[in-house]
């Protein structure tokens, strides 16, 4: 009511041009919404890959590391058990060219699944 005691209302095409401009709102919110939902899901796959590549990655390297180790100690016992200086320095180069075959695979390795990580986390999501 206005102040006249008159009832106030909204004219036909006002009520309608507002009702419209709401439901277009609420429509863009919900396409807004729908998207954020995918792009969190999104991002939930893709952090779940990153896991998994970094996972498998760890692996690698604990399983490099136990192999490294290993293969010192081994090293160290045959020097305890060498005969002479010939067999020491035998074994000492047997052993670094070991190493560096090696280290040169366990480097061509990382490399790939450094690389089928990144690929895998980069890949789109079906």
């Amino acid at each position: 009511m206005t102040e006249d005691g008159r009832r106030f209302e909204i004219p036909k095409d006002m009520r309608a041009m507002a009702e419209a401009g709401i439901d277009q709102a609420r429509q863009t919110f919900e396409q807004l919404l729908a998207g954020a939902e995918a792009t969190a899901g999104s991002l939930e796959q893709r952090s779940a890959t990153v896991r998994a590549g970094a996972k498998d990655i760890g692996a690698k390297v604990l399983s490099y590391a136990e192999r490294n180790v290993q293969s010192s100690l081994d090293y160290a016992q045959s020097l305890v058990h060498a005969k002479d200086l010939p067999e020491v320095l035998r074994l000492h180069s047997e052993f670094v060219q070991g190493q560096m075959r090696s280290l040169t695979e366990q480097a061509s390795e990382m490399g790939q699944a450094i690389g089928k990580a990144a690929i895998d986390t980069t890949k789109p999501k079906a």
